[in-house]
């Protein structure tokens, strides 16, 4: 791997009795950074008891030799940032840069004059995926802000005792702090292990670790000279009072089609090649045909990355899924043109060969081992490929591709809409060739708020006691018995911070490790805001779900995938064929683990011995989604992050 390939890690340490031995801690903390390795390394040492440092990787052509930390010493001010800004001329302008500047301005120079001009309040100007940490030295403090998906990790540290404030991109040199013990953190643990969801905790602040938090997405930190730390929130994700009202729907088309494009075309700014996640849906579709026009003028190709299963696999999906997305993506590739395609089926690599890969990757447990072997293997495509950018859909089901039919037909029946219900009820099961009195069971079933199946909790009873997780998760709104409709979810997801945290610690950490920024123009910031906004009579039209951004794509995605409306893509599916070979050393791992009486302290093993007693005879295909195999990935891919700690 090129030296330019890795990236940014960031560092910043505050003791506010000017201790010189926090240069020796700042210097063991970059040290510990090296294994990541980097363009260029500065570090900046101003006054005893301040520490900033960076290893920067230029992705972006400003970003070429740039100085990171960057220090004004007219102003006061020096800041180190793990950051690409995408509303940079919106940014000049406000600021009053001039023309001739903006071309070469660095993105650290327009955070430290965004934050000369407009103090703590700057974060919520500020549009792209960051972290930064800024020291002001007329004012003795120092600044920290994350955006507002969380798209790049902070963590922090702090010693009462004395005030000192430590920060870094990731975890690992943070643990090595003399005042801190090292424990794991078992309020953490318990929800992590009681969320039915990807979540690993309720509070977005909290990490598994004892005396290590982050900065929560949408928040700044300030830690001032007398001792305070403070973090708050900048920016609150609200579905507005009144809605965008437009006078027809090709100006509702042009609106998304604009600012869409906007969005992608940000996310493009770089000197190097450019690719992109590409399934059969219309979410990647939609990212993935946008860039490579905008590309084709700037005379580059785009080049996309496919999951697609083993080629022994036998699809056992249901109708309504599909596990080999080939034809669509393919249909997607030659409809747009200038895109280069890769199809990854990785075939000696499934949910299990990956599991230590990831915990070093993360430096925490997780649950999405369903995609977590391929998603790895296209990080590492891509960084063969001289990828510096990954563009994704990710956010899309929320924002651009918003629209889910039966809820919206759920939602008509609860507002008692009833003419409109009736016709979108009976234009749906027209579209889709099914009875009427089979979509309006369904969809009373969802209005009643029916259908969550009770499981059990993959935490032991004695956690859920000691650290009363269940209520906490109740008063959240997390709780695995409560069942919401899609527009619930949809607006828990965009006031939660906890929700955005998984995905940043991803693409952060995968970006450290194989060079590649992960990024998404579905969750951009004006982006989420602008569909916020839009009528639900848009979303949803004549029995069409994701009736917009279907409009929008016209002409852009192919009809089998722009109208689509009868299967889904079933990723992962062949995860546990892939497991075939390995199969008896999986179920020897999961005796070893119901057996182990030290896991009884977390985890709980009566019900993870009768899903083993389930799925220990074979590995069946459908194992991929069942609740008993996904309970046992679950426990073994914490079991081994426990024993990982106890080896160190």
């Amino acid at each position: 791997m090129r030296p330019e390939d890795d990236m940014s890690a960031i560092i910043a340490i505050y003791d506010r009795q000017g201790n010189p031995a926090i240069t020796e801690q700042g210097d063991a903390m970059m040290r510990a950074l090296s294994r990541f390795p980097a363009d260029d390394e500065q570090t900046w040492k101003d006054r005893p008891g301040v520490f900033l440092g960076c290893r920067a990787q230029w992705i972006t052509p400003e970003s070429v030799g740039e100085r990171n930390p960057l220090h004004d010493p007219e102003r006061g001010l020096t800041v180190v940032a793990d950051a690409i800004l995408d509303n940079r001329e919106e940014l000049c302008d406000a600021l009053g840069i001039e023309a001739a500047r903006r071309k070469n301005a660095t993105d650290p120079e327009l955070l430290l004059l965004a934050y000369d001009a407009w103090g703590t309040e700057m974060a919520e100007r500020l549009v792209g995926d960051f972290a930064f940490a800024i020291w002001d030295d007329r004012r003795r403090r120092l600044y920290a802000a994350r955006d507002f998906s969380g798209a790049r990790t902070l963590y922090f540290a702090r010693d009462p005792a004395v005030g000192t404030v430590w920060l870094c991109t990731i975890m690992k040199p943070l643990r090595s702090l003399p005042h801190l013990s090292g424990s794991l953190n078992r309020q953490w643990i318990a929800e992590f292990l009681a969320l039915p969801y990807s979540l690993d905790s309720v509070d977005g602040q909290h990490t598994v670790y004892e005396g290590i938090w982050q900065i929560p997405p949408a928040h700044y930190l300030v830690a001032d000279a007398e001792g305070r730390l403070e973090t708050r929130a900048y920016c609150r994700i609200e579905e507005p009072r009144e809605k965008l009202r437009l006078k027809s729907d090709a100006e509702y088309e042009e609106a998304l089609r604009d600012v869409l494009g906007k969005a992608v075309k940000a996310r493009l700014r770089t000197h190097r090649a450019v690719g992109a996640h590409l399934s059969g849906g219309l979410d990647s579709g939609t990212v993935a045909t946008f860039a490579a026009r905008e590309l084709r003028s700037r005379g580059k190709s785009l080049h996309t990355f496919s999951y697609v299963p083993v080629p022994d696999f036998t699809d056992w999906t249901p109708r309504s899924r599909i596990a080999d997305e080939r034809p669509y993506i393919t249909a997607v590739v030659k409809h747009a043109g200038n895109i280069v395609p890769d199809y990854c089926d990785f075939p000696d690599a499934s949910p299990y060969s990956v599991i230590d890969e990831w915990l070093d990757v993360l430096e925490m447990p997780y649950k999405f081992y369903e995609n977590s072997f391929w998603i790895l293997g296209i990080f590492e495509r891509a960084a063969e490929r001289s990828i510096a950018v990954i563009l994704s859909g990710q956010r899309g089901n929320w924002t651009i591709s918003w629209g889910p039919a039966l809820d919206y037909q759920s939602l008509l029946l609860k507002r008692l809409r009833i003419v409109r219900f009736c016709r979108e009820l009976n234009a749906y099961a027209h579209r889709i060739g099914t009875g009427r009195k089979q979509v309006l069971r369904t969809v009373l079933r969802k209005a009643a708020g029916v259908g969550q199946e009770s499981r059990q909790p993959l935490a032991s009873p004695e956690l859920l006691e000691e650290t009363g997780v269940v209520e906490r998760l109740k008063r959240s709104g997390l709780s695995a018995d409560r069942r919401l409709d899609a527009y619930q979810v949809r607006m828990r997801m965009f006031r939660n911070e906890s929700f955005w945290n998984l995905h940043g610690t991803c693409s952060t950490k995968l970006s450290l490790r194989h060079a590649v920024w992960d990024r998404d123009p579905t969750n951009d910031l004006r982006v989420v805001r602008f569909c916020l906004s839009v009528p639900e009579d848009q979303f949803v039209r004549d029995g069409i779900g994701r009736s917009l951004i279907s409009r929008v794509t016209e002409g852009h995605l192919p009809d089998n995938v722009r109208l689509n409306l009868k299967v889904r893509g079933a990723q992962g599916a062949d995860g546990v064929h892939r497991m075939k070979a390995a199969w008896p050393m999986f179920v020897r791992e999961a005796q070893e683990m119901v057996d182990d009486k030290r896991m009884n302290a977390f985890l709980n093993l009566e019900s993870l011995r009768s899903s083993l007693l389930k799925v220990r005879d074979e590995p069946k295909p459908e194992y991929a989604y069942d609740h008993d195999f996904r309970s046992l990935m679950h426990g073994l891919i914490f079991r081994r992050f426990v024993r990982l700690q106890e080896r160190r």
